[in-house]
C-alpha cells in the first residue's frame, strides 16, 4: 500500500522548519554592532577572535559595542577596513563561538535565501527572499573587486546591512550590504576571504594613486578627427598636487586623458578601474592631449595612503558624472 502525497500545508510547514533551523544553525555567529550613532548593523562572527561587518556602520575604532547572541556586550577594536568593498574587520577577545559554515552551492537564480542579523539590542533578525540576479565579477563604485555579483530580494529591515545571506541548509553565502537606490548587494564568500585576509596581515589594502583631480569632457569633432580617435570623451586634468606620480610624470593642469596603458579613457570610473593594487608601483602609458596633439608619458602608480579612520586624502566629496574628482 502507497502513502499518500503530503499535503500543500505539510509541506509549507517543513519549509517554514527548515528555514527556522536554518536562522537557529547560524545564530549564534550573527552580532550585533554599535559603532555609529545614525545606524546600527550586524556582522559575522568569522574567526576565532574576529568579526566582519559593513565598513560604512563603522565610526569608531576602538571599544566598538558587539552584543553577542546570549545577549553579552563586549567591546572591539577595528583592525581594518576596505571602503571598495564596503568590509571591516575587528577584533575582540576569543570567544567560545561557532564560526558559520560556508556554502559551497552554486547559485541559482530563484533560489530561496534568508538575510540574519541582529537587532541593536542583540534580537535576532531575519528576512526571506530569493536570488534575484546573479553576475560575473564585478568592481564597485570606489573601484573594489567583488568576485560576484549577488542581488537577493530582500525586505529591509533593522540591522540587514551586515546581515549574513544564508541559503536554506544555513550556510552563509555573504555578508549583505546596500547597494544603489538602497536595493541590497550581497557581498560573496570568496571576496571577504581575501579582504580579510590582506587586512589581518597589513591593516589596509593597497590602491593605486596619481594624484590628480579630474573631471569627464567631450573631445570637440574637429580633435577626433584630426586625430584618428575612435570616442570623443576624455577626462581633464583639474588639479595635479605637488610630488605626486602624475606630477612626476609631467602630466599638467588642462591635458585630456584619454588612454592609459591602451585602455580608452572616457570617464573618471575608467581611470579608477586601472588604479588596482596589482598596478602599484607598475609604469602605466599615460595618452593625453595637449595643445591639439597627442602626447604620451610613463607614469608610475604610487599607493594612496590612508588616514583618519580610513577616510583617504583626495577621496571623492561629490558624486555623479561631469563632477571633479580625485585620484
Amino acid at each position: 500500500m502507497t502513502s499518500a502525497s503530503p499535503q500543500p500545508e505539510n509541506l509549507v510547514s517543513v519549509l517554514s522548519t527548515q528555514l527556522a533551523d536554518a536562522v537557529e544553525q547560524t545564530g549564534p555567529a550573527i552580532v550585533s554592532v554599535n559603532a555609529s550613532h545614525r545606524c546600527g548593523a550586524s556582522g559575522l562572527y568569522w574567526q576565532p577572535g574576529i568579526v566582519v561587518t559593513v565598513d560604512h556602520a563603522i565610526r569608531q575604532e576602538d571599544e566598538i559595542p558587539i552584543i553577542l547572541a546570549d545577549g553579552t556586550s563586549v567591546s572591539a577594536t577595528l583592525v581594518g577596513r576596505d571602503s571598495s568593498t564596503d568590509l571591516a574587520v575587528l577584533r575582540l577577545t576569543e570567544l567560545d563561538l561557532p564560526t558559520p559554515s560556508l556554502s559551497d552551492l552554486s547559485l541559482r537564480v530563484g533560489q530561496l535565501v534568508l538575510a540574519v542579523g541582529r537587532t541593536g539590542d542583540g534580537s535576532l533578525s531575519a528576512s526571506m527572499g530569493m536570488i534575484e540576479r546573479l553576475g560575473g565579477s564585478w568592481r564597485s563604485w570606489q573601484g573594489g573587486q567583488i568576485d560576484q555579483l549577488i542581488r537577493p530580494s530582500l525586505l529591509a529591515s533593522w540591522g540587514l546591512s551586515g546581515s549574513a545571506l544564508l541559503d536554506a541548509q544555513g550556510q552563509v553565502i555573504g555578508l549583505n550590504t546596500s547597494g544603489p537606490r538602497q536595493m541590497t548587494i550581497t557581498i560573496p564568500v570568496a571576496t571577504i576571504q581575501r579582504v580579510v585576509a590582506q587586512l589581518l596581515q597589513t591593516g589596509r589594502i593597497a590602491r593605486g594613486y596619481l594624484g590628480v583631480g579630474m573631471q569627464p569632457v567631450p573631445i570637440p569633432d574637429r580633435l577626433v578627427e584630426s586625430l584618428g580617435l575612435s570616442y570623443s570623451e576624455g577626462v581633464m586634468l583639474l588639479s595635479v598636487e605637488p610630488d605626486s606620480p602624475a606630477d612626476q610624470a609631467g602630466l599638467l593642469i588642462g591635458d585630456v586623458l584619454i588612454a592609459l596603458d591602451a585602455q580608452p579613457i572616457t570617464d573618471v570610473s575608467d581611470v579608477r578601474m586601472m588604479l588596482t593594487a596589482d598596478r602599484v608601483g607598475q609604469s602605466l602609458t599615460a595618452r593625453v592631449i595637449r595643445a591639439g596633439a597627442i602626447v604620451e608619458l610613463a607614469v608610475t602608480v604610487g599607493e594612496r595612503q590612508s588616514e583618519g579612520g580610513g577616510e583617504e586624502p583626495g577621496r571623492e566629496r561629490r558624486r555623479g558624472r561631469g563632477r571633479g574628482r580625485r585620484r
